[in-house]
């Protein structure tokens, strides 16, 4: 059979990628911007179009059939190729510019984002930025489904992504007031030895990076009263204010607190001092690379103090 292609619209393409990424009618519409009966309609017109059954439509749920699926991977390129069409009739337009989908790690971005946020937009008045706080794997998964086109991480990332490094930033052992470390002046890892320290839950990565922390002072990383997970680091500063144990928390975290606050001391580690590094991530075959890379040189360029930005590094 014969295929029209001049018939398939890159809304289909758009339509389908949607469909098979959300496996709900009514998700894959809303993502999209149109209402549910505009996307069933332009998904049938593609049907025909091809000859072929994309989806399969049970009471259960919608998934791709076997050539829809491959279908679908074809379609993430063609959708691809004109990103970077639009990106070289961009070239020498204002550099970033337009819309930008930034996603932020949650134990970063309300310590950063109201810093840069301003002069951001000052420097670039065209640029609109469209911030989403997500975990890290969260981040990664709609970087690959061109959900997002970059990411605030830390590093390590998964392999498959360009990485442009922006910071290291310290941690701070966080203890109450009333700790008996509470009047040093700098502590070091092995002070930490046998104390409960407390945790970001399951999937945040600075839960990761802490629990190294932990493993290396031979730390309680679990509380002798229970295992207390918390959802931010709010949470965690609440909980060692209450005197439920201590907790390891970014430089960033402390902007304005004077150290932790009344009831609560941050303090700082000697040389050399445990610090995650943060870095701008995003898909290699993206076609705003060069966007992104001034991006994160900006960033390197307008850092708060209490971090030390990451120059001439490429990875």
């Amino acid at each position: 059979m014969k295929v029209d292609l001049t018939a398939i619209t890159l809304s289909e393409l758009r339509y389908a990628v949607a469909l098979a990424e959300e496996r709900h009618f009514g998700r894959a519409a809303a993502r999209c911007h149109v209402t549910q009966p505009t996307l069933s309609a332009q998904l049938m017109k593609l049907e025909r179009t091809l000859g072929v059954s994309l989806f399969e439509r049970s009471p259960r749920g919608v998934s791709p059939t076997a050539i829809g699926a491959a279908v679908v991977e074809q379609a993430r390129e063609v959708l691809e190729g004109a990103e970077r069409m639009l990106e070289l009739a961009r070239e020498g337009q204002e550099p970033l510019s337009g819309v930008l989908r930034l996603g932020v790690i949650p134990t970063l971005s309300p310590y950063l984002l109201p810093w840069l946020a301003r002069p951001l937009a000052k420097s670039f008045p065209e640029l609109k930025l469209v911030f989403r706080e997500l975990k890290t794997d969260d981040i990664v998964a709609e970087l690959e489904q061109h959900r997002l086109d970059c990411g605030l991480l830390a590093l390590p990332v998964p392999s498959g992504l360009v990485t442009d490094p922006l910071f290291d930033e310290p941690f701070f052992w966080l203890v109450p007031a009333k700790h008996a470390a509470a009047g040093k002046k700098s502590v070091r890892e092995s002070d930490l030895e046998s104390e409960p320290v407390l945790l970001l839950e399951e999937g945040h990565c600075l839960r990761d990076q802490a629990l190294k922390v932990c493993e290396r002072a031979h730390t309680q990383s679990e509380h002798a009263e229970g295992d207390f997970r918390a959802t931010s680091i709010e949470t965690l500063r609440q909980m060692v204010a209450a005197g439920m144990g201590t907790t390891l928390v970014p430089a960033l975290a402390l902007i304005g607190r004077e150290r932790g606050g009344k009831a609560t001391v941050a303090l700082p580690f000697a040389a050399p001092a445990p610090t995650r590094k943060m870095a701008l991530g995003w898909r290699g075959t993206h076609p705003r690379g060069k966007d992104h890379r001034l991006l994160a040189q900006w960033i390197r360029e307008h850092l708060p103090e209490g971090v030390q930005a990451i120059a001439g590094k490429r990875g």
